[in-house]
């Protein structure tokens, strides 16, 4: 009789503020870049699963956009797509950078998501401070000791160890069959995943003289077994902002096509044909209307 090993399954709500570091720590676990990574708060717009298999269990990583509370209607639909990841779960990891207060943890400790499920704070940056520093702030996340199933000290500096982590997470996912085949590391559509590392190019090219309130829209898309073609129009609410992406006789767009199709050449192994376009949507951000035209479903 053949003795087969129970598996394990379970999706894993990574959560925290804006600008913790969660995309940054999915790349890490995942051993490959796939989530979007900016200096730019509130980056990352839309849940994106990112899968580790580890032992007998699958690991179903949801990066989420930043915990936070704004009144424009792309940052309440950013705070749904984190509460859905959360009630969607089987458990919340909660991303603490140690220089934080306790102020953001006990906001999120009041939402009605945190109290339906596990959770486990992942103590992170702690190479940032000495040893005394996250020893104190340990012992202040004590106080809410019946809250939270673990803390775990962290550091991608310092290469701390992915087993650690899975091991402890794997402790609380419920037995069941693999979700996904397990070559898979990501369920998003390619689609998805090349508007995102446009949108990374996009603030990586201009930094802070592109707001927050800009997006990519990926129009059509040919996948061929060596080249991808790909077009692509990116968003912005007013026609100086159109302009500082095309910039003089059009040299910046091209600077900017040329990082992006890296970008997307470095992910897909392939050679990549991408033409960019730029749409002027005054107020788009604030316009349930363009929203879901754009993509974003509420």
């Amino acid at each position: 009789m053949i003795n087969q090993e129970k598996t394990k399954a379970g999706y894993i709500a990574v959560v925290g503020r804006p600008n913790a570091g969660k995309s940054t720590l999915l790349n890490y676990l995942v051993g490959e870049k796939l989530a979007m990574v900016s200096h730019k708060a509130q980056a990352t717009r839309k849940r994106m699963n990112i899968i580790v298999m580890y032992e007998n269990a699958q690991l179903i990583f949801v990066d989420t956009p930043g915990i936070h509370h704004q009144e424009k209607l792309i940052n309440q639909f950013m705070l749904e797509e984190a509460l859905k990841a959360m009630g969607d779960s089987d458990l919340i990891l909660f991303l603490m950078p140690v220089t934080d207060k306790l102020d953001e943890y006990k906001q999120f400790l009041e939402l009605e998501s945190t109290k339906e499920r596990k959770h486990i704070v992942l103590l992170t940056k702690v190479d940032t401070v000495s040893n005394d520093k996250v020893l104190k702030k340990l012992m202040e996340l004590n106080e809410f000791s019946d809250k939270f199933s673990s803390v775990i000290p962290w550091s991608i500096k310092h290469k701390s160890k992915k087993d650690i982590l899975f091991s402890e997470i794997s402790k609380y996912l419920p037995e069941s069959p693999f979700l996904y085949e397990t070559e898979y590391t990501t369920t998003n559509h390619i689609r998805d995943i090349y508007k995102e590392f446009i949108r990374e190019a996009l603030f990586d090219a201009f930094s802070d003289e592109i707001p927050y309130e800009s997006d990519v829209v990926i129009t059509k898309i040919f996948e061929e077994d060596t080249l991808d073609k790909v077009y692509a129009t990116i968003i912005v609410e007013k026609e100086t902002q159109k302009g500082i992406i095309v910039g003089k006789k059009g040299d910046d767009i091209k600077r900017l096509s040329i990082l992006a199709r890296k970008k997307l050449e470095l992910f897909s192994q392939k050679k990549i044909y991408l033409e960019l376009h730029i749409s002027v949507k005054k107020g788009w951000s604030k316009s349930r209307e363009t929203l879901e035209e754009i993509g974003y479903l509420f």
